[in-house]
């Protein structure tokens, strides 16, 4: 079973991702979380096998997020989600290893990185 961590502190932009992730990939679980403690919390809780990290949240931000997700997750696939599409977020995403995907989400958009992170999943056997 493959587990996705979604998180947004839009309740709403987590409903679209969702229904999102489950169109592209409906046999994986879904996590939510409002914000990065959250989202600390609930790795912490269970096995998760990838992130999709809205960028702009109160407290930590996407990017603070994924850095502290790639210390104990190196291999992790997380996606950037945001409508704030800047060089640097952009550049800041590419250094954390993360994949950038801008706001709407759309399926074509994801689709992307769903299917990357299922290959390197497959890839190291989870």
């Amino acid at each position: 079973m493959v587990t996705v961590l979604l998180v947004d502190d839009s309740k709403l932009a987590r409903i679209v991702a969702g229904k999102t992730i489950a169109a592209l990939q409906p046999e994986w679980q879904r996590v939510e979380a409002s914000n990065a403690e959250e989202a600390l919390q609930a790795v912490k809780d269970q096995p998760v096998d990838l992130a999709v990290l809205d960028f702009n949240m109160p407290g930590k931000d996407g990017l603070e997020l994924a850095a502290e997700l790639r210390e104990s997750y190196p291999q992790m696939p997380i996606a950037i989600i945001t409508a704030n599409v800047q060089n640097e977020i952009v550049a800041r995403a590419r250094e954390l290893n993360a994949t950038f995907v801008g706001k709407p989400v759309t399926e074509d958009a994801i689709k992307g990185f769903l299917r990357g992170a299922a290959l390197r999943l497959r890839q190291v056997g989870a």
